[in-house]
């Protein structure tokens, strides 16, 4: 493959910088938008190619020494070598693209975006996988594995974890690390079927091997024990400014552990919450107040039918799906109710615009609101308020 001169024009969604060549985009990761660039293409489309840098000729002024040596092979970390101001800038920039390019809303009331207040040592627990001998991430656009000894963007305590697991012989598989506070709040959420609580070590002391169902679990878990406790607590307390008081019914689809629900419970005079997983539902009803129900099941069959039974003039709804976003189904079932307010928290802002492109018609858009969970990566999570046209304004 040949070597090319470029300028890199934006950062996309995703991390990677963007240049043009003759008018097609490439794409090379771990450049800012102004740099000059020399770079080998490794990939080529007739659409776009990829590209990695062979030589930086001009540097942005927002590049900055990343700490961790293994940033550029893992590839949990995206932008490490961009300062965390140009960070906040180049997400509030990609949310507001995305939403123009993806579900055509023009003019959307982006608001500022809320940072992280620490930029690294935030994370709460880190999944690691281990396989002959090495223990670490996935290597970036790999399935092979890189040896990790410490995590930058994991709290200390996290990496105190990942030291006792790598003094261990460990069999092949997932591990997730966690804090104390982590481990005790996951603990009220792991009861089995029979009421015995889940393993969270094993005999030696070692944290929890999961097989791929339990990953499936333990995912569903972050729905509801945020990684970012600073950003978790910031983005509750903006679904508590957002919603409306004196509200009759609150309908939470993907609810997890009622993180939501049991912020703006004072709000309404019932609170139904609704998600497939049911360790999350088993941890919601344990401190339920008598307006409050959790219902284990599947989302779209659940919510259509609570839907059907609905006063839409008095109902509001948060909606917290996963990455996938709405299915069809669902946002069918959204617009033939049309609640008063609904509340959009999302982890996919491709996603997300997509699925305000079919929400738009009933309702406007009052505000769209960026949050960094996870600096120093490309993820990026969203809120956006809508108001049914008709209903009395917030």
């Amino acid at each position: 493959m040949r070597t090319v001169d470029l300028k890199i024009e934006d950062i996309a969604f995703g991390g990677k910088g963007v240049a043009r060549e003759n008018g097609k985009a490439v794409f090379i990761p771990f450049t800012i938008e102004g740099e000059l660039v020399s770079a080998h293409i490794t990939r080529e489309k007739k659409q776009f190619a990829e590209a990695e840098i062979v030589d930086l000729r001009e540097k942005s002024p927002h590049r900055v020494k990343p700490p961790c040596p293994y940033f550029g092979r893992c590839g949990g970390c995206a932008y490490q070598h961009i300062d965390y101001e140009h960070q906040l800038e180049v997400k509030s920039h990609q949310v507001r693209d995305v939403l123009q390019r993806i579900g055509k809303l023009k003019d959307v009331p982006l608001h500022a975006i809320i940072p992280s207040s620490l930029t690294y040592a935030y994370r709460n627990r880190v999944t690691v996988h281990a396989e002959n001998g090495v223990i670490g991430y996935y290597r970036r656009d790999s399935h092979r594995l890189i040896d990790v000894e410490r995590c930058p963007i994991a709290m200390d305590e996290v990496n105190r974890e990942l030291a006792a697991l790598r003094s261990h012989d460990v069999r092949d598989g997932h591990y997730t690390l966690r804090t104390k506070v982590d481990r005790l709040l996951r603990r009220r959420s792991t009861r089995s079927e029979n009421g015995v609580r889940g393993s969270r070590t094993t005999s030696t002391g070692q944290p929890e091997r999961v097989s791929s169902r339990g990953s499936e679990r333990i995912n569903a878990f972050h729905h509801f024990t945020q990684t970012n406790d600073g950003v978790a607590n910031a983005l509750r307390d903006l679904i508590v400014q957002l919603m409306p008081p004196n509200q009759e019914l609150l309908i939470d689809a993907f609810c997890g552990a009622g993180f939501f629900a049991k912020a703006v419970v004072d709000k309404f005079e019932r609170i139904v919450g609704i998600d497939w997983d049911r360790f999350a539902i088993a941890a919601a009803q344990e401190n339920a107040s008598e307006k409050e129900t959790y219902i284990a099941g599947d989302v779209a069959a659940e919510l259509n039918s609570l839907l059907k039974k609905c006063d839409r003039d008095k109902t509001a709804m948060i909606v917290d799906p996963p990455a996938i976003g709405l299915s069809a189904q669902i946002r069918q079932s959204i617009v033939d109710l049309a609640p008063a307010t609904l509340i959009y928290v999302s982890c996919n802002p491709a996603t997300l615009a997509r699925d305000l492109t079919d929400l738009q018609h009933p309702f406007k858009i009052e505000s769209v609101t960026p949050l960094d969970m996870f600096p120093q990566t490309s993820e990026i999570e969203v809120v956006a308020q809508l108001q049914r046209f008709n209903a009395s304004a917030i």
